[in-house]
């Protein structure tokens, strides 16, 4: 197996500590990626092994700013002019109360690395890597369960936090491993009650933005029994679709297809990618509650309109985060448009491309479109292109309403240079005109100022 790659100031770092008996062992993701043959995070998480707290920031303080993070918690930040680090000391805990908080969190210096590894969550998340002697520890086989792509609980205390239970759901996609039977019963005794929106928040968030198969995540949750903390997600199994038009089964199944195919549409943008993949989980909210079998087929009439309230709901549960909850409940409400405006394109005007760009932006409603219309049992052909959302988009960029919402030409002080005395009048003469504006009828400010000069009260 190759070197894990570590920073060569990193290592200097590292040999400063061993002249003062203390030992670096690389933990986590990072050693986990490189045995997997992936590309490492550059944020590395250090535990140092034979030395107290206190040594242990003096050496560090030769390199940089030191940032005590608690010292119960025994973490040690250091920024150099290169990077940032995060030194931690290995540490026992001792269920106390409920939430995260309630630990009581003990360092202990001497400890073993296979007692320190022992309060991680899986075996897989165990393996540690010495800086200096290039040596891989695996107390818990966690290299054997990589090669066997199972996800695996390493003791009791895995049961200590039930976080762990939103853990197994990201991490069961990331990797896309299974989750070993007895992990599985574990996590089903756990109560989900305690955990704080934040920490759930942040598990989803990890499940939307890292995972390539969200739907592997999904149907995990659906198996660990998380699905009974988040009723709008569990009322979606077992609601039937018209089989012409998804052939691929009821409204949970669909849903998975939409959040793989969302996956691959996100632009590296953090924002814009956690709106669109919550956007793909909840945009068919509303049909649990809106399917009827109507004239020999299912259908869900304003499911559209029905699934903003849900997705409130569910996103409340875990954020509050007004931005992203109206972003996302915005591209719920809208996510049918740009084919209903493709099917009207004959009869629609330019005015109802530009008022839907005055409510959300197009082209992050079309990747919503475009994975929910992919999200489905298609033929090759089908698969080609996604024809309505390519015409939005040019439609939009035609219109120039592509990358902002339309902005009116007509302003106040035009018509105060036109000699109109502020008051109402003025507001409901600047309301006509962008109405003109956005069908059309204006193609520049002159346009707009002009019959403004016809349009103004004596």
């Amino acid at each position: 197996m190759p070197t894990l790659p570590v920073p060569p100031e990193l290592i200097i770092i590292t040999k400063a500590i061993a002249k003062s008996k203390g030992r670096c062992i690389l933990v986590g993701g990072a050693v986990r990626d490189h045995c997997m043959g992936r590309n490492i995070s550059k944020d590395l998480d250090v535990e140092i092994f034979g030395m107290t707290p206190e040594v242990l920031e003096s050496v560090l303080q030769k390199f940089g700013d030191v940032h005590a993070v608690g010292k119960s918690f025994g973490v040690l930040k250091l920024k150099t002019s290169r990077a940032d680090y995060d030194f931690s000391l290995p540490r026992s805990e001792r269920k106390m109360g409920k939430g995260h908080r309630g630990f009581l969190v003990t360092t202990d210096s001497t400890m073993s690395y296979k007692k320190a590894a022992s309060r991680r969550d899986f075996t897989v998340n165990s393996i540690g890597y010495d800086v200096l002697t290039q040596e891989l520890l695996d107390p818990f086989d966690g290299l054997g369960d990589l090669k066997r792509k199972i996800l695996r609980h390493i003791g009791t205390s895995f049961a200590e936090d039930p976080l762990r239970v939103l853990r197994a759901m990201q991490f069961s996609a990331r990797l896309e491993f299974k989750i070993a039977p007895k992990t599985v019963k574990l996590c089903r005794q756990l109560d989900l009650e305690e955990l704080s929106r934040e920490r759930i928040f942040e598990e989803f968030r990890k499940l939307l933005l890292k995972a390539k198969r969200p739907s592997i995540g999904l149907e995990a949750a659906n198996n660990l029994g998380i699905l009974a903390y988040f009723p709008e997600l569990k009322a979606l199994i077992g609601v039937p679709q018209d089989p012409e038009w998804h052939p691929e089964g009821d409204v949970w199944t669909h849903t998975l297809l939409v959040m793989d195919e969302a996956a691959g549409l996100r632009k590296c943008d953090e924002k814009q990618d956690l709106e669109l993949m919550f956007a793909a989980l909840c945009h068919d909210f509303g049909k649990p509650v809106t399917t009827e079998f109507i004239r020999g087929r299912w259908r869900s009439p304003a499911h559209d309109i029905e699934g903003i309230a849900p997705t409130e709901l569910f996103l409340r549960r875990m954020t509050d985060d007004r931005t992203l909850i109206e972003k996302v409940k915005t591209l719920v409400k809208e996510h049918l448009r740009p084919i209903q405006l493709f099917k009207d394109r004959e009869r629609i005007n330019s005015g109802t491309i530009r008022r839907l760009a005055l409510r959300v932006r197009i082209p992050e409603l079309v990747l919503l479109a475009k994975a929910d219309y992919f999200g489905r049992t298609l033929t090759k052909k089908e698969r080609a292109c996604f024809e309505a959302g390519d015409w939005l988009l040019r439609e939009a960029e035609r219109m120039e309403v592509s990358d902002e919402a339309p902005r009116p030409f007509l302003s106040g002080r035009h018509l105060l240079a036109l000699g109109m005395s502020p008051g109402p009048e003025m507001g409901i003469i600047l309301k006509q005109a962008f109405e003109r504006q956005l069908n059309g009828d204006f193609q520049k400010e002159d346009d707009a100022i002009s019959w403004a000069k016809s349009n103004i009260p004596n």
